[in-house]
């Protein structure tokens, strides 16, 4: 409660300064000094971006949306993918997991698509409520459903997973206390605590703004 209360007169404040707590808050990572390693994330179709300049911007690292479902493939995940290591950054993938499509299905989707490489980035999950899907299985459904998966996508990439498992799907699931892998937590501006063990990356803000990008971006940082 008392973080709450915090929280909430710390954005009164920034209402209270305009434009100047505006761009305060569009402009704040976390610091450096704790979380040396810093990245983003892309959403699905996502707007240009000059890697070098955003690297020369404190980015050490970019996950892409490679595939959704079983039956999308983001169009600029290839160029992207394939221009990261020219600008000296660490690449990683992203699927975003349907709860209305077989499981194995989208392993096989992913699977076909990104390749395997030596200096990618762990693979992520993303399991999220999303708009195009009302499915909600029974917790055990989706518990193997998502096993069968992550085994499937590591015997292709030989590398574990990240899951990047949203608040309210695991206030229904309790899927990060379920599946035995690293924890991708979202939560602006503050820590995220929502998940049954420690985060290892937070997406802290998705309103940053840096050069190199057009429109907010989705700022993350790994645990130290």
């Amino acid at each position: 409660m008392r973080l709450l209360l915090r929280f909430g007169a710390a954005l009164a404040a920034l209402g209270g300064l305009g434009v100047g707590g505006w761009s305060y808050a569009t402009g704040w990572h976390p610091p450096t000094e704790r979380y040396p390693l810093q990245g983003i994330d892309l959403p699905e179709n996502p707007p240009p971006v000059e890697w070098k300049t955003l690297r020369a911007n404190g980015a050490d690292f970019a996950y892409l949306v490679a595939t959704s479902g079983a039956d999308r493939r983001d169009a600029a995940f290839e160029a992207n993918w394939a221009a990261l290591p020219d600008a000296g950054m660490r690449r990683g993938a992203v699927h975003l997991f349907s709860l209305c499509q077989d499981a194995l299905a989208q392993a096989n989707a992913f699977n076909t698509f990104v390749p395997r490489a030596g200096d990618a980035l762990p693979a992520a999950i993303d399991i999220s409520y999303h708009d195009d899907c009302t499915a909600r299985p029974e917790r055990a459904e989706l518990v193997e459903d998502l096993q069968h998966f992550i085994q499937r996508v590591e015997t292709h990439l030989a590398k574990p997973v990240l899951l990047r498992v949203s608040k309210a799907v695991d206030a229904d699931y309790q899927l990060s206390g379920a599946l035995p892998r690293p924890i991708w937590a979202m939560g602006n501006m503050l820590e995220p605590d929502y998940a049954a063990r420690p985060w290892r990356m937070w997406r802290a803000t998705d309103f940053r703004r840096i050069d190199g990008v057009e429109g907010p971006v989705n700022w993350n940082v790994v645990a130290p």
